[in-house]
């Protein structure tokens, strides 16, 4: 129980990992903030060091016929060693600066 008070608290309800590590782009035990939006969706890709990829679906209207269509986005989003994800896993991924070309955003919950 000791690592939980060590982690600390990023401004969202969300329970800290219960892993310690020692990322300084972790939001609970580094110094990087998150601000923005967050985003709920399932990891698809895992294979990119300290990475994954998450799909988002979402429901686009189609004015002139009055249907939807299914639409899918791709974040990239740095994991930091101390959450442990797989893919199918569904995660809470959170907005914070640029950690490199494409990555804006980092896990903070595994659901």
């Amino acid at each position: 129980m000791s690592e939980i008070n060590k982690a600390r608290n990023i401004g969202l309800n969300v329970k800290p990992p219960i892993d310690s590590c020692n990322d300084k782009n972790c939001p609970f035990h580094g110094t990087l903030s998150v601000r923005g939006q967050t985003i709920t969706g399932s990891v698809y890709a895992t294979k990119i060091q300290n990475s994954i990829k998450v799909r988002k679906e979402y429901m686009h209207l189609i004015p002139k016929y009055e249907r939807y269509e299914k639409r899918t986005s791709s974040f990239t989003a740095h994991c930091p060693p101390c959450i442990k994800l797989k893919t199918g896993d569904k995660v809470n991924i959170a907005e914070c600066r640029p950690i490199s070309k494409t990555k804006s955003f980092v896990v903070i919950e595994k659901l």
